[in-house]
């Protein structure tokens, strides 16, 4: 059954964007947000909004039953988890089932299985997806542990089997060093996740961090073609594109086709993506894992294909038939997302939270602001620090960055400490305009960039 009224279980920007696509369904659009966010955009463009809880997370916008009694107070049919929170929490999908209750996203059981690295990894080598060399499943002990060494050597990363956004990881050189670092990714996975379970894989050098989009009914899946996520600070994206230069043809082919057979393997329903690691030097593509979600930069994959992502979501938990087939999915131009936080660049990137004393949004052809701003809006001190994401389109990369300049001198918000400068700064850079950059670019970047940064 189409959805008729939908409560949105997240906060801030992208709490926006599901609105905005559910009114143009004209689904009905049901604001779940805490205390703090009574002030917030959502609360004020959706048809209705109920509080759930106290500024903290946990007792709001992570809490289970809370947003289930918010959904069956307001008559709600189904949930939008958005991207963070309990997005990847099957648990939570598990809940909206058993309260009746269509849960926008996958099942919990392709959550369970893509959410935990090892599992979809295994899910992955079963589908004939290439995997990065490592440990085939959980390492529980040292001697385990060794024995993979032996086969992949050092570096080696050690990573958080549940979770994600860069926590739990870490990277040794060499044999001391992993005996100490061990513990200290298991003791962090377990705080953020619940879940002290590791793996190991190789570390490849200079690696680029290149994702697939996709979209799928549960017995059929498309790609909608790449991104490029490279310019990562400790493994958070700073700056997305898509296309990505860097993929020759073929083996953009290569890559999404196995997107899409992981995708239908673990029948999949609703939009995901599905990370590699890129090796440009070998032209080898490796599975890392899946987000089983939609993700901060999807905007830059609507742009080039003309797809909406959140609308195709939210018809394909209504019930629908993925209505699209691959050859409806073309690329034009090129698009860039860069993510404006409330952070000093200057002052090691320490959040900035404040009131918009202005707001000058940037506009023209090909240009978009996706935000939780509006002139007068104090930002609460509770959450992360994404305020917006500028997203341009051009005919190709240099246009698209040209545009984005302008855009970023355009763009104005008084009161606050923004990351705006990082951005220009990183545009006008000439290995970003060659786009010679990998996942550990940016860390030296910043290094050698801090005076001027300070300077802006």
């Amino acid at each position: 059954m189409p959805i008729k009224r939908l409560l949105i279980a997240n906060r801030g920007e992208i709490a926006v964007r599901i609105i905005r696509a559910a009114r143009e369904l004209g689904i009905h659009t049901i604001q779940a947000h805490s205390t703090a966010d009574v002030d917030s955009l959502a609360v004020k463009l959706a048809d209705e909004a109920i509080a759930i809880g106290p500024p903290q997370a946990a007792k709001s916008y992570l809490n289970i039953p809370a947003i289930i009694d918010a959904a069956k107070k307001t008559q709600a049919d189904a949930v939008h988890p958005g991207y963070g929170f309990l997005a990847e929490n099957a648990e939570f999908a598990d809940a909206c089932a058993v309260a009746g209750l269509v849960f926008v996203g996958p099942s919990a059981n392709a959550i369970r299985m893509m959410g935990d690295k090892v599992a979809a990894r295994e899910a992955a080598m079963r589908a004939g997806v290439p995997t990065v060399p490592g440990s085939d499943g959980r390492v529980d002990d040292l001697e385990t542990a060794r024995r993979v060494i032996a086969e992949t050597g050092f570096p080696i990363m050690i990573k958080a089997a549940a979770g994600g956004g860069g926590r739990g990881i870490r990277i040794a050189a060499n044999p001391e060093e992993f005996d100490r670092l061990v513990p200290q990714a298991k003791a962090e996975a377990l705080a953020a996740f619940g879940d002290g379970g590791l793996y190991l894989e190789k570390v490849i050098e200079r690696a680029r961090h290149i994702e697939v989009q996709i979209l799928g009914d549960g017995h059929r899946a498309i790609h909608c073609f790449e991104r490029e996520c490279s310019l990562q600070r400790r493994r958070q994206k700073v700056w997305e594109e898509a296309p990505s230069i860097s993929l020759p043809e073929a083996v953009r082919r290569k890559l999404c086709a196995s997107a899409v057979a992981l995708a239908e393997a673990v029948h999949y329903s609703g939009a995901g993506t599905l990370e590699y690691l890129y090796d440009d030097a070998s032209g080898d593509f490796y599975f890392i894992e899946m987000n089983t979600r939609i993700q901060v930069e999807h905007p830059v994959t609507e742009f080039i294909t003309g797809v909406d992502l959140v609308r195709e979501m939210l018809k394909i938990a209504g019930g629908e038939k993925l209505r699209l087939k691959q050859s409806d999915i073309f690329m034009r131009g090129h698009a860039i997302e860069v993510r404006i936080n409330a952070e000093d660049p200057a002052q090691n990137f320490m959040p900035a939270p404040g009131t918009v004393t202005e707001l000058r949004v940037p506009g023209g052809n090909g240009v978009r602001f996706d935000t939780l701003l509006y002139q007068g809006y104090t930002i609460p001190p509770f959450y992360d620090s994404l305020l917006g994401k500028l997203i341009v389109w051009d005919e190709d990369r240099p246009a698209a960055i040209a545009r984005l300049i302008r855009a970023l001198h355009e763009l104005q918000i008084g009161g606050v400490k923004t990351t705006r400068s990082l951005h220009l700064a990183l545009a006008a850079d000439p290995a970003v305009a060659s786009a010679q950059f990998h996942t550990r670019w940016l860390e030296g970047w910043l290094e050698s960039n801090a005076t001027k940064l300070a300077a802006e």
